[in-house]
């Protein structure tokens, strides 16, 4: 069994009591006007006690470990025994494939634990993972939210909290103590194929304040928050999963339209600031510019001496092109820690990592005092979020608190908060009594049912059954078998609901559809909001959190019926 705090400190601890972090929630149905980003009540500088201890009785390799997070293997703590007795991780962080069901998810992380306090202090894991809700969310189990930019066209940094408090409390629920989220990416090209609905907009203000009301909300709840991906990864139309976005942007413009998220992050003091493999020659003036994540112009010189940030910063993953195209494995690990990022999340070659960090150390390339700040900062974030004396998981009452019936509630008040009409020409919704409607494209399933279910007549196939045809689209441009829908249906001299599961941007592409609902997410809860729209029983308030230039329609568009 791991001790909550490691065994060579249990003595000098007894009796100690870490301060405890709060944080203060606006009432939900406040407007953004009212609900300016705050410093987070925990935002006083945290004083660490177990994390200065911890290091001091550390050796390099020890500490180099506590600087990386590795891909967690398998299903089970044995299939990670073998990385975590050679490297002693800083964390781990879960995917999809490493997760069945909540049993399953408590059961590994609380195995995982134990092994970490086998080896060198003891120090407890981060257990990490991309569940940011909607588009990304890595757990096959729990409540599933709507993406970020249906929270956007909420304007309610209530719901934005609901969210994020509510995932934290399952997070904790399966021993996962530090989520990737939320995003604070500024989503200012349509044609962007990574970030687009992850971001809660493209007003750089609403979305400083939903990324800070969400972060304080994780943090609260005991889940250390990671606000992703400065310095901004919203305008570009390369996916720096398999390339290296340019953002030529210039300062100024940057500074107008992509610093205000992370500005307010800092100035909120939050847990962790995860960097963009991005290349920004017009901030990186050096001769030879690298992209921001190891670019010590951008972190040191603009996140940290500029901005004043002084907490944890991780890399995005480096096993991502974004990074990996100039230099090899191990060089890239010590040019981030040189660029002043603490973390490496999944470095693709553990070992090369490892023995390049430490032979950076001894021959002068890198001080230890350097690593000995990253180090610091990880475990001091450890300590501020409990996770060095946090009690064992509880494995057999994991599936309770994610079957929580509330939760599914607040989803579901999310997803109806922010569908958001943006066409609706001759009064058609709410469907009159009695009408018959035909349901077709993406989500048919889920829309029809909750439809039936709200007591409209759903009809199938053609015919003269129908007098109207709603249409699921997937977002973005369009595909052209949702476009050939909308044609069949107006061939028919039916009118159409469009309703928009992705990004609003295909408004454009369907100009002839009399109604247009955009719900920015195809989750459950999502689907079943359009469903009780379309019947009459939710009046849409969601307004536009982007621009869409191709239809000439701004954000703060919203029709109420």
């Amino acid at each position: 069994m791991r001790l909550p705090v490691p065994h060579a400190l249990a003595p000098a601890c007894v009796g100690l009591a870490l301060i405890a972090t709060a944080c203060t929630t606006e009432e939900v149905g406040s407007s953004p006007e009212d609900n300016e980003p705050q410093p987070s009540a925990d935002a006083e500088p945290f004083e660490p006690v177990l994390a200065p201890q911890l290091l001091s009785g550390m050796d390099l390799d020890d500490k180099i470990g506590q600087l990386l997070v590795l891909t967690a293997q398998g299903t089970s703590a044995a299939d990670n025994a073998a990385q975590i007795e050679s490297y002693r991780p800083g964390g781990l962080i879960y995917f999809d494939a490493n997760l069945e069901d909540a049993g399953q998810i408590a059961t590994m992380s609380a195995g995982v634990q134990d092994l970490a306090a086998e080896q060198g202090q003891g120090v407890p894991l981060f257990l990490g993972i991309d569940q940011e809700q909607g588009l990304v969310a890595r757990l096959p189990v729990g409540t599933r939210f709507p993406d970020a930019m249906a929270v956007g066209a909420t304007r309610d940094t209530g719901l934005a909290e609901l969210r994020a408090s509510t995932t934290a409390e399952e997070l904790t629920a399966l021993g996962v103590n530090l989520n990737y989220a939320p995003d604070a990416d500024v989503n200012t090209d349509p044609n962007n194929p990574v970030i687009g609905i992850r971001s809660f907009g493209s007003d750089p203000d609403l979305v400083a304040q939903m990324a800070v009301a969400e972060a304080g909300a994780y943090s609260a709840n005991g889940v250390a928050s990671v606000v992703k991906h400065f310095p901004g990864h919203g305008d570009t139309d390369v996916d720096s999963h398999s390339g290296l976005p340019v953002i030529d942007l210039p300062r100024d413009r940057w500074e107008a339209e992509h610093l205000p998220p992370f500005e307010a992050a800092v100035d909120a003091g939050v847990d962790a600031i995860m960097t963009a493999h991005v290349l920004m020659p017009r901030l990186d003036e050096s001769e030879d510019p690298e992209p921001a994540t190891i670019s010590p112009e951008l972190i040191d010189g603009i996140l940290r001496e500029e901005l004043g940030y002084d907490g944890l910063v991780t890399t995005d993953a480096l096993n991502m092109e974004g990074v990996r195209q100039r230099h090899s494995d191990g060089e890239i690990a010590v040019r981030v820690l040189e660029a002043g990022v603490d973390q490496l999340l999944m470095p693709p070659d553990p070992a090369a990592a490892v023995s390049a960090i430490r032979e950076a150390v001894e021959q002068g390339r890198l001080t230890e005092e350097r690593v000995d700040e990253s180090v610091l900062r990880v475990l001091t974030l450890k300590e501020k979020r409990g996770v060095l004396e946090a009690e064992p998981v509880d494995a057999e009452g994991a599936a309770a608190v994610l079957e929580d019936p509330e939760h599914a509630e607040a989803a579901q008040r999310v997803a109806d908060a922010s569908a958001t009409l943006v066409r609706n020409e001759g009064g058609l919704l709410p469907l009159a009594e009695g009408s018959g409607v035909r349901v077709q494209g993406v989500g048919a399933e889920e829309i029809a049912a909750t439809l039936t279910e709200s007591g409209v007549n759903v009809v199938n196939g053609s015919g003269g059954e129908a007098d109207a045809v709603v249409v699921g689209t997937g977002g973005g441009s369009g595909a052209s078998e949702q476009s050939g829908l909308v044609g069949a249906a107006r061939a028919e001299g039916l009118p159409v609901v469009v309703v928009s599961q992705g990004t609003p941007y295909d408004l454009a592409a369907f100009p002839e559809a009399e109604a247009f609902l955009a719900l920015y997410s195809s989750v459950d809860v999502s689907r079943a909001a359009a469903a009780r729209v379309i019947a009459g029983l939710v009046e849409p308030s969601g307004k536009l959190p982007v621009d869409i230039p191709a239809a000439d329609v701004e954000a703060g568009t919203g029709l109420t019926t």
